[in-house]
């Protein structure tokens, strides 16, 4: 009888040991809608209505990066466009090469990103959000998941589509800051209390678990965890390097300059927004 109560709390033991995971990657898809940020119905003609790509999230109990994960970043231009409309292809202008780095031990993250032809490295404070926890309840890649909502500033921005030969560069710049507003949006996340860091898709997190899925303003952008593995290569998980170390106000004004350029250059734009 000692035996049968020793093996089962021996069992007991190591499945609580390893129901807590410190460390992991996830794979997440990123579907943001564009008719959601573009109103002009004439431009909807000539693309999808959602863009997908996907990211990774590698992960420990102290640290994190966040980065796209190379192939299969959006679909096929022409899916969703109208029957006949010419080829077209989107550029949101930056974001997807960047690699964003954390250290929760000294709350600083690092972003490695790129501007031209030329790459950068930022050096912030981790963002810090106000989440109100639910006791709402879900499964997500096979994790018991929670739900936290907090409100976060969005900018509305202008894209500006320059259409050449029937290919078409959008550019955005709600990332610059250039010509822009700020609107309130709700941001609903999901969270798994297994997985033990406060990590999430790009800059969101604070949480106490990963988030496996974010809803930004309501079906703009969703990020949902398509696999989650526990294990993690630790040499990817340092700073990134290269580049030239920039503050976030000169970067800013670095962009906010091409993109008066590119405004200076012709092309249509289009405004976007809720």
């Amino acid at each position: 009888m000692k035996k049968i109560v020793f093996a089962a709390m021996a069992a007991l033991s190591i499945g609580t040991a390893t129901a807590q995971v410190k460390e992991g990657t996830v794979v997440y898809e990123r579907k943001i809608n564009m008719y959601k940020r573009i109103a002009d119905e004439q431009m909807r003609a000539y693309m999808p209505e959602f863009r997908t790509s996907k990211h990774m999230l590698l992960f420990s109990d102290s640290t994190s990066i966040y980065k796209a994960v190379p192939e299969d970043e959006m679909p096929e231009p022409s899916e969703g466009g109208a029957a006949g409309a010419p080829r077209v292809m989107f550029k949101m202008g930056g974001g997807d090469a960047d690699e964003l780095y954390k250290n929760f031990a000294i709350s600083k993250s690092i972003t490695q990103t790129e501007l031209g032809a030329k790459t950068y490295i930022i050096e912030d404070s981790i963002r810090q959000q106000q989440w109100k926890l639910t006791d709402e309840t879900k499964k997500i890649a096979g994790y018991n998941c929670r739900k936290a909502v907090t409100k976060q500033k969005q900018r509305l921005g202008v894209m500006k589509t320059t259409i050449t030969d029937g290919h078409s560069k959008t550019t955005d710049s709600s990332r610059s800051g250039a010509g822009v507003q700020m609107t309130e949006v709700e941001v609903v996340a999901w969270y798994a209390e297994d997985l033990l860091s406060p990590v999430g898709p790009e800059n969101n997190g604070g949480l106490p678990g990963v988030i496996l899925q974010l809803d930004i303003n309501k079906g703009e952008t969703v990020f949902t965890a398509l696999e989650v593995k526990n294990a993690v290569n630790k040499k990817e998980l340092k700073e990134p390097s290269k580049g030239k170390k920039v503050t976030r106000e000169a970067f800013t004004k670095m962009q906010m300059e091409m993109m008066g350029n590119m405004q200076g250059s012709g092309g249509r734009t289009i405004r976007f927004g809720n």
